[in-house]
């Protein structure tokens, strides 16, 4: 990110006007260029259907999709220049306080806080520069058929009941109770989203910037990587992370050889299609949320998927601003999904039924320090939203790296209070 800050067009953005969604499509012309990392959607045709559906409300305009393997990576190099698409997801690595930088505003928070969902996270001086298609809520995506034969038929409390119900599961049943993903890397990275949801605190992730210590006993960090710990440690995922497969585990999980996987409430469609596709019932699969209460009640955090932005290099920014209304708003593809819309008001997804029925509060947390946790996360080099600490647990856990969890904690901790200090 430092070559970032020396290059893609200079300085910030003070005075620039807003791109507002147009009054009259038929008024609207160009060819936008749209990233994304949806690479299945490109290939299967779903890109190309949307485009087809927004052309009949915005005739003059062309939509075209680049899909990116490695979009993080693709996109961080290409943002050195000024060729980054027209309609670009935000990548995680680019500071909030850059935003205007690369990208040009698209309301104002008064006007858009109104209608969407996690404004707050790409709000610079009172403007928005991203805006979010979905939500994600955190939890474990799970086999109900497979938890339901090892007699196991609630979702567990507590992370020992957590681990008990595991337990039960390779004990009676020929399933892998839980599986990391660890060779793909990228699925690992969610367990440094569970934050916030063992303490149910929508502050938790501002709280960052003044705790010294995010990995003591009781903090949230402690709670869910000691989970992941545990379950690796005592020999209830599978037998050697280095053989994981990310496409090959929705197979595992739809046919019931793995019973379990914590990621966002976005696999859940992924999972029922794997199940589908064998044969076996896709409503087998469900989701739950991590095993802790609060007051006698579980909490979910839920956090934006990629913000969508218009480069502020594009020629075309009328159109690519009236793609992106169109597709959060009209193409419902968080609907096709299961996802939680970034719409006020929408209905949550069925998949997310359960947590209505038993009222698991969706905690959506709060930004306004995410910017200075950001920059002490990076002068620290843990990598909140990085493989490499959950990797280095799981390594841990499983006697492939020395040390203990209490040591990595330890390190952790030092770490973050020594950039802390540096950061101010």
């Amino acid at each position: 990110m430092l070559a970032l800050s020396a290059c893609g067009g200079g300085g910030g953005a003070d005075g620039e006007a807003v791109v507002a969604v147009p009054a009259d499509p038929a008024k609207v012309t160009g060819t936008i260029t749209v990233l994304t990392n949806r690479t299945d959607q490109v290939q299967d045709g779903t890109t190309q259907k949307y485009a087809d559906e927004f052309k009949k409300t915005y005739p003059g305009v062309t939509v075209e999709f680049q899909g990116l393997t490695d979009y993080e990576g693709e996109v961080r190099i290409r943002m050195s220049g000024e060729d980054y698409g027209d309609v670009v997801l935000i990548p995680g690595s680019v500071d909030s306080n850059q935003y205007p930088q690369f990208f040009a505003p698209l309301g104002t928070t008064e006007e858009l806080q109104p209608k969407y969902d996690f404004t707050d996270k790409a709000t610079v001086d009172g403007k928005v520069y991203g805006l979010a298609n979905i939500g994600t809520a955190n939890g474990f995506v799970y086999n109900r058929a497979v938890w339901q034969k090892a007699g196991v038929t609630e979702w567990p409390r507590t992370p020992a009941e957590f681990l008990t119900a595991l337990r039960a599961i390779k004990d009676k049943t020929g399933s892998t109770p839980y599986y990391t993903n660890y060779k793909d890397g990228w699925p690992l990275t969610n367990w440094g989203s569970g934050l916030g949801s063992p303490s149910c605190d929508v502050a938790a992730n501002d709280k960052l910037a003044e705790t010294k210590e995010p990995w003591a006993p009781g903090t949230d960090l402690n709670v869910v990587d000691t989970l992941l710990h545990d379950i690796v440690h005592t020999g209830l995922s599978e037998a050697d992370p280095n053989t994981t497969n990310w496409e090959n585990s929705k197979n595992l999980l739809g046919t019931g050889e793995v019973a379990t996987m914590w990621l966002g409430s976005w696999a859940v469609v992924q999972m029922r299609e794997a199940a589908r596709k064998a044969g076996r019932d896709p409503q087998d699969i469900g989701f739950m949320p991590f095993p802790a209460q609060v007051g006698g009640k579980f909490c979910s955090v839920v956090r934006p998927d990629y913000l969508f932005a218009i480069n502020k290099h594009s020629k075309a920014k009328e159109a690519a601003r009236a793609w992106i209304d169109w597709y959060i708003s009209k193409s419902g593809d968080a609907q096709k999904s299961l996802s939680i819309s970034a719409l006020k008001g929408a209905p949550l997804p069925e998949s997310l039924k359960p947590f209505e029925e038993e009222k698991v509060e969706l905690v959506r947390l709060g930004w306004a320090k995410n910017n200075l946790v950001s920059q002490i996360d990076k002068a620290s080099e843990v990598g909140l939203s990085a493989k490499d600490y959950p990797q280095r647990i799981v390594d841990v856990a499983r006697g492939a790296a020395p040390g203990d969890l209490a040591g990595v904690f330890a390190d952790l901790n030092k770490r973050w209070a020594e950039a802390q200090a540096e950061i101010g």
